[in-house]
């Protein structure tokens, strides 16, 4: 792996870094770590990096590590940078033979995202995105339980992400995680609902197979001076039939990290909270069932995601080694000409576009006077 982006202070790099070298199939070799050339040395000399493949650009580590024998050159590109920084290096991965790993959302704006799309098919390659939430075993239980009509059809969907670190005008500090995600030249255009509303919409749709057809939205910079939305409500209409529920803060005060989903079907719900990850909830009228990791005849896909064995928490960093580990594998069929496992899932281009697609559906809803606005990608 070589990694743009993720530099000493930046928190996302570290959990990458760690999240890729969980299982052991995956080796950091290379990297650009910052804009700044000295940030970038020093975070290599950090991670004990040889200083040779230390670089100061992402053009000069592609180029480089093209030049280097197939045996030494890295094998795909990590991408970690803020937002407008994650088209430019992955276009150029690609088109040099890299596989990609890109964060969320995966582009600056739609455009970049379709012309990704086509890039990507073009290439053959391997792409993912971490939308690191579809990594946690009960989210895989809760696919395949609605995937084999364990609830029936379903009826209602509810999905929430608040937090609260966004109250006061954080981005005019030295914050530079502030800094950069209310700024509509790095963020996009859209800011929560960019960076935590398309983690909800990715969750709604991986969870109940079902996609969104149209939406009604409200978005609200509430801090004063602010740039981007820091608030969002939304009103889901889902292919199928099914009604639901979004809504995204970064201004509800005291919130930590509270992503939530609710499936309600014909026959039963699912209940599943990101802070208690081990435990998911099946609901009927006749009473509830606590679902946890490794207890029970539980789904192949939610077995082949658990790591240690029942009563041991599992959680963040485990559910995003998951997206590595199963993109790891991907690369390694590809190398061998064989198909990947599709038990081993990952988030892809197409869930990028998505993502993208939903920010601009949001936007053009909360600014227009009809009810419901169709999404269109």
């Amino acid at each position: 792996m070589g990694m743009v982006g993720g530099g000493l202070d930046a928190f996302i790099g570290a959990v990458h870094r760690r999240a890729a070298g969980f299982d052991n199939e995956i080796e950091l070799v290379c990297g650009v770590f910052s804009s700044s050339p000295d940030k970038s040395k020093a975070t290599g000399h950090a991670l004990y990096l040889p200083e040779n493949r230390v670089y100061s650009s992402f053009e000069e580590m592609i180029e480089r590590e093209k030049a280097l024998p197939e045996g030494e050159r890295m094998d795909f590109v990590s991408i970690v940078t803020p937002n407008h920084m994650h088209f430019p290096p992955a276009k150029m991965a690609l088109e040099n033979g890299f596989h990609v790993m890109c964060d969320k959302p995966m582009t600056l704006n739609l455009e970049e995202a379709k012309e990704l799309a086509q890039i990507v098919e073009k290439s053959g390659l391997v792409f993912g995105l971490t939308h690191n939430y579809t990594g946690y075993p009960m989210v895989k239980e809760a696919r395949d339980m609605v995937r084999n009509g364990k609830l029936g059809k379903i009826r209602k969907v509810v999905v929430e992400y608040p937090q609260g670190w966004l109250s006061k005008k954080e981005e005019d500090t030295d914050y530079k995680q502030a800094k950069w995600r209310t700024d509509p030249a790095k963020s996009g255009a859209a800011g929560c609902m960019g960076d935590i509303g398309t983690h909800a919409e990715n969750l709604a749709e991986y969870v109940t197979g079902l996609k969104i057809a149209e939406l009604c939205a409200d978005l609200t910079a509430f801090v004063p001076g602010r740039q981007l939305d820091d608030d969002g409500n939304v009103l889901l209409r889902f292919d199928g039939g099914a009604k639901g529920v979004l809504h995204a803060s970064q201004i509800a005060n005291g919130e930590e990290n509270s992503l939530k989903i609710y499936v309600y079907g014909e026959l039963g719900g699912l209940e599943w909270h990101q802070m208690e990850p081990n435990t998911l909830k099946y609901k009927t009228q006749e009473g509830q069932r606590i679902i946890r990791p490794n207890v029970g005849d539980l789904s192949a896909s939610a077995k082949a995601h658990w790591r240690l064995p029942a009563g041991h928490p599992e959680g963040f960093f485990e559910a995003f080694a998951n997206v590595y580990r199963n993109f790891a594998y991907a690369v390694k069929a590809h190398m061998e000409g064989k198909p990947a496992d599709p038990i081993y899932d990952f988030p892809s281009v197409a869930d990028g576009v998505r993502g993208l697609a939903f920010i601009d559906t949001v936007i053009a809803s909360s600014k227009s006077d009809e009810k419901w606005t169709k999404f269109v990608q």
